[in-house]
């Protein structure tokens, strides 16, 4: 094609209710990637963030891959995916090594042995390591170390937060890209992923947590002082929203997301109890007058649910209501009238729709909470990019980012190889 393809990055969010790619060029005068190419399609075969069925998930990709190609004219060979689903499960963990040079310096091949090291715990037999996320350093009696690269020292320990995710989870994402001929570059986890293009640096410093309604999950990450504290995946979404809402009126699932699109809010006391939706006109099947106040109950119902399994989580951590940055709330659950009033009521905190930021192009078709996810990929990806090509291998900053498991320098598809058929 026209484009030089090693400038190309490919994000793909392959979610539960929706599968969104974005293709992005990274040109060296600029440095933000340009949107070149964006799709999205209804996804089928994955529930709550898990494939349960890799042929349905493989068309669904292939789709949305050929739309973006289409808009971008280039053909694309690699992406990176999001990874979610409730089976996630987190750990902590400790690494410690010896310097290694004479002089006491440390250098990358220290980092990198430390951070192995702090992998090496037992595992269970169904599960594999996507993430390692470095929480803070420490150098003989120096603690709370960003980066120690070129510091000096005899003693180096690594504070991390493990990631990991079944087998068979990873195995099915693998082969659905095999199939579609597409290597994988890397595995993110969804909030990290979301949080990526969402949150500033100042909000992260304060603290503050994102909060991504999907389809059939909710996942959050919090940070404080610019590290990533907590990260979670809730088993309900924007999804249940709508089953409720069929069921509650006795409706297909296909009117019921009509209906919360088209009518539904978050908070039941701003609709007026005397406002009536006709179903004859959202679906020549269906007849019948329904109260809009009565579907604004059923929503905010499922809301207050979700939001109250949040700040559970916060007040585990010991973060309820002290986060001054507040909540970001992103993905296709996030675009629902009243929504930030309603969290604002239950959090406590203050509460701001997150829209994607960093990414150059054609911006306005992505200026949605929903595409917060896929383009947080391409700037995972990208900052990766930036970095090999200053002459640096592996990535600029060591402080809260998600390495994946293993050689920090190799592609992630190179790691999933054994996954495949």
């Amino acid at each position: 094609m026209s484009k030089n393809n090693k400038d190309i990055i490919v994000g793909i969010d392959v979610g539960s209710s929706n599968v969104r790619t974005i293709i992005a060029q990274q040109l060296r005068e600029e440095q933000q990637p340009r949107i070149i190419g964006i799709s999205s399609v209804p996804s089928f075969g994955i529930r709550r963030g898990v494939i349960i069925d890799v042929e349905d998930v493989t068309k669904s990709i292939s789709e949305s891959l050929e739309l973006a190609e289409r808009m971008a004219g280039v053909s694309v060979k690699n992406a990176v995916l999001n990874i979610g689903g409730c089976d996630i499960e987190f750990q902590n963990s400790k690494g410690v090594i010896a310097v290694g040079r004479a002089d006491g310096e440390v250098t990358e091949d220290d980092i990198n042995r430390v951070i192995t090291e702090a992998q090496a715990v037992p595992l269970p037999m169904n599960k594999e390591i996507v993430h390692v996320i470095v929480r803070k350093y420490r150098l003989d009696d120096k603690d709370n170390i960003k980066d120690p690269l070129d510091m000096k020292g005899v003693r180096l320990e690594a504070e991390t937060l493990l990631i990991e995710s079944a087998n068979t989870n990873i195995k099915n994402i693998s082969k659905c890209l095999y199939q579609t001929n597409i290597e994988i570059d890397d595995l993110v986890l969804e909030p990290l992923a979301a949080a990526k293009s969402t949150l500033s640096k100042k909000q992260k410093e304060l603290g503050v947590v994102l909060i991504n309604i999907g389809g059939g999950t909710t996942s959050l990450a919090v940070y404080e002082e610019g590290d990533l504290v907590h990260t979670a995946i809730l088993p309900v979404g924007a999804g249940h929203v709508t089953n409720d809402i069929a069921i509650g009126l006795r409706t297909s699932v296909e009117v019921a997301e009509k209906i919360k699109l088209e009518y539904g809010s978050a908070l039941s006391k701003e609709v007026d109890k005397k406002e009536g939706i006709d179903l004859s006109q959202i679906d020549s099947q269906e007849e019948g007058i329904v109260s809009r106040h009565h579907v604004a109950e059923i929503i905010e119902a499922r809301l207050e649910e979700i939001f109250s399994l949040v700040r559970k989580e916060l007040k585990e951590i010991g973060k309820d209501q002290l986060l001054p940055s507040g909540a970001v709330l992103v993905g296709g659950g996030a675009k629902l009238v009243h929504l930030p009033e309603l969290a604002k009521e239950i959090l406590g905190l203050p509460v701001q729709i997150g829209f994607p930021l960093g990414l150059g192009g054609v911006m306005d078709k992505v200026d949605d909470p929903s595409f917060a996810t896929v383009a947080g990929l391409v700037l995972w990806e990208q900052e990766k990019y930036v970095s090999q090509k200053d002459g640096f291998m592996g990535f600029k900053s060591f402080n809260s980012l998600a390495r994946p498991a293993g050689d920090t320098v190799s592609k992630m598809g190179s790691w999933l190889k054994k996954f495949l058929p």
